[in-house]
């Protein structure tokens, strides 16, 4: 059984602000008393202990109903043990930690009436009522300020969880569309030459055997790429994919026209155009059903903007996910992404060059 909540901010104070109540035992030995005060002191702790452990548990009516205990022991205590103020300034404390700073002050301003209004009626000593209500508003300050911020790092903290929960989806996100760009592109190539292979197996062996040696290579660099992307090192090379993506157009029996002007981008653009360009590819092959396929890359005012463009039929179909990562990756770089469904379908891909880059 815990007396205190499991709170790292507590630590050992609660049971250092107990010392307060060598204050109502100060009374007692200092006049001698006899065994009923003694045991009228002992019922008050008694009493008083288990509210002080309560009020760091409970909020809302609950703390009220504390604070209110608290008091009514010290206007029973008050007439005959002046130590019996230290009650009124734990109520204060107590109080103070409302949800709303203003209940806080209501709740300090009662007790501080009920000390006033009782000393007034049994003519209390200075010494008694003064203390009670200084000490009473200036803890009770001092606690409604550390519940302020006690409730400020808490909403902070929930902004941080958030935010750590938002980067957590948007890097699964990040994930899923790098996968679908590696994997979707890749297994499209590798059915594609598994198909030809299949066909050519019973009239020309030599072309069946050379289409499975390239589908050896294809796995095997699929294999290096996703062991890149999962290592985080992975930066798409233009070049190289522009090479792949004919490749991949020819097996699938589309007409490739590649016409791409040197470039020099920033490893993250080059990697952006790179992934464009393959789920570009991709989606030709697998939904457009073209004969002819062009892959323009080029320079156009201050842009880098490539343009893939079948005569296929694939633009009726809705936009996927890969469309829609591709997008995101270059709004991410400042570029964007338009589709043309008119005549076929057109792709095109601009993002704008830094200072320092070329495309020429």
């Amino acid at each position: 059984m815990r007396l205190l909540p499991d709170d790292k901010d507590l630590g050992w104070l609660p049971y250092g602000y107990l010392l307060y109540l060598s204050f109502f035992l100060t009374y007692p030995l200092a006049a001698h008393a006899g065994g009923l005060t003694w045991a009228l002191t002992g019922l008050a702790l008694l009493i008083f202990l288990p509210l002080y452990f309560l009020s760091y548990w409970v909020d809302g009516a609950k703390l009220l109903w504390v604070v209110a205990a608290m008091t009514a022991l010290g206007v029973v205590y008050a007439p005959f043990n002046p130590g019996a103020s230290v009650f009124f300034i734990y109520a204060a404390a107590a109080g103070a930690f409302a949800r709303k700073g203003r209940t806080g002050w209501i709740i300090i301003s009662i007790v501080v009436a009920v000390v006033a209004l009782e000393s007034l009626v049994l003519r209390l000593p200075a010494w008694f009522w003064a203390p009670a209500i200084v000490l009473a508003i200036f803890v009770g300050a001092i606690n409604i300020h550390a519940a302020q911020r006690k409730q400020a790092n808490a909403k902070l903290k929930l902004a941080y969880d958030e935010i750590e929960r938002l980067a957590k989806v948007a890097e699964r996100e990040r994930i899923a569309r790098d996968l679908h760009d590696l994997l979707g592109h890749t297994l499209s190539l590798i059915v594609l030459k598994s198909e030809l292979a299949g066909k050519l197996l019973e009239h020309d062996a030599e072309r069946a055997r050379q289409e499975i040696l390239e589908l050896e290579q294809v796995s095997r660099n699929a294999l290096s790429e996703v062991r890149q992307a999962v290592r985080g090192y992975r930066a798409g090379n233009l070049a190289s994919e522009m090479a792949r993506a004919k490749t991949t157009l020819e097996t699938a029996g589309v007409t490739v026209d590649c016409q791409m002007e040197p470039v020099a981008l920033a490893s993250p653009q080059e990697n952006m155009m790179a992934l464009a360009l393959r789920e570009a590819v991709t989606n030709v092959v697998r939904h457009a059903n073209a004969t002819r396929c062009t892959i323009r890359v080029r320079m156009s005012g201050g842009q880098c903007s490539m343009e893939v463009v079948d005569n296929g039929n694939g633009g009726v179909a809705a936009e996927g996910s890969g469309l829609r990562g591709m997008r995101e990756r270059a709004e991410a770089l400042g570029g964007k992404v338009t589709r043309n469904v008119a005549e076929g379908c057109s792709v095109a891909v601009s993002l704008p060059l830094e200072h320092g880059e070329r495309c020429s």
